[in-house]
């Protein structure tokens, strides 16, 4: 039996995840994503990575503003789908939406519930230092990230790992997982286990000012919090300059010894003492300049010993 699919979702993390659904031969019926919107130096309008791939597809595509308008609700009961598969939609979902599938909505998360419930989980579970991570698939609730789990797959979190590369792996490991998903619910054998209440954390959004360096922190929470921010939207720090501050994000960073004011330079080759040890800025990025090695950055800027970045 093949299942009739709505897909919901917007960034690559989502398109990868559309591609598998589409190969497993279910029908993709209609994908819902955000509406195009104006990026770039040229403010062209662009459509989300899920709507190019779903052209490419064949598949209409949807792209309200909102699921509150009860037009857009109708039409979504209309098209009388088993299941809704959403990933990174970035869009609430009303309980008549949540409702309109047969077998409902089902959601997948990249954390393991219910710790990281929210926007930024890849993020938050690398600056809170955690081994291991995952991707689970869950029943839709009205709540946020509440729904009982359907189906999970653990990844560890290694040293080296940034947000970007821990997206790239959830990614994959997440889109691998709905063949299987799938093929469980159209065989009535999909178990759903409640959430507990035990060591629910909330990933809320990453701030511009959150995402500051503080350098009274230790070595190890700022490496962390660098790895957990990289690529996007960078941890940084202000540089002194003679025609004020500089704004420099930092891409990587390892813990090292050493001890000294927090936010001074301890020699010229970017060790910087922290609260505790020290980290030595490998990667780091001039505010409208490109990304480049520390070793490269200090042929352009000098940061002498001494030093106290802000």
């Amino acid at each position: 039996m093949t299942l009739r699919i709505a897909f919901m979702g917007t960034p690559d993390f989502a398109a990868r995840s559309l591609a598998e659904i589409a190969a497993s031969g279910h029908e993709i019926v209609r994908v819902y994503t955000q509406p195009p919107r104006r990026r770039g130096r040229g403010q062209s309008e662009q459509k989300t990575p899920v709507h190019q791939l779903a052209e490419i597809l064949g598949i209409p595509v949807e792209t309200p503003a909102g699921f509150k308008d009860p037009q857009v609700i109708e039409q979504f009961q209309a098209l009388d789908v088993d299941a809704a598969a959403v990933v990174a939609y970035g869009q609430i979902l009303p309980q008549s939406a949540l409702d309109a599938p047969q077998y409902g909505c089902l959601n997948l998360h990249a954390s393991l519930l219910p710790r990281w419930r929210g926007a930024a989980p890849i993020q938050r579970a690398i600056m809170a230092g955690d081994a291991t991570t995952g991707v689970q698939i869950q029943q839709m609730e009205a709540g946020l990230d509440t729904g009982p789990i359907l189906l999970s797959e653990l990844v560890p979190i290694k040293p080296d790992d940034t947000a970007a590369s821990l997206h790239d792996r959830l990614m994959e490991a997440g889109a691998l997982m709905w063949p299987r998903t799938l093929s469980a619910l159209e065989r009535g054998s999909l178990e759903a286990v409640p959430q507990t209440d035990d060591g629910v954390t909330y990933a809320h959004k990453i701030s511009s000012e959150e995402a500051r360096i503080d350098w009274s922190r230790s070595a190890a929470e700022l490496a962390n919090h660098i790895r957990g921010l990289s690529p996007f939207p960078g941890a940084w720090f202000q540089l002194p300059g003679d025609k004020g501050p500089v704004r420099v994000k930092v891409l990587m960073a390892m813990a090292v010894e050493g001890a000294g004011e927090p936010g001074a330079a301890l020699d010229d080759t970017l060790t910087i003492a922290c609260g505790e040890g020290a980290v030595r800025l490998v990667k780091l990025q001039r505010e409208g300049k490109g990304a480049m090695m520390a070793e490269d950055f200090l042929r352009g800027t000098t940061v002498p010993a001494g030093t106290v970045l802000g």
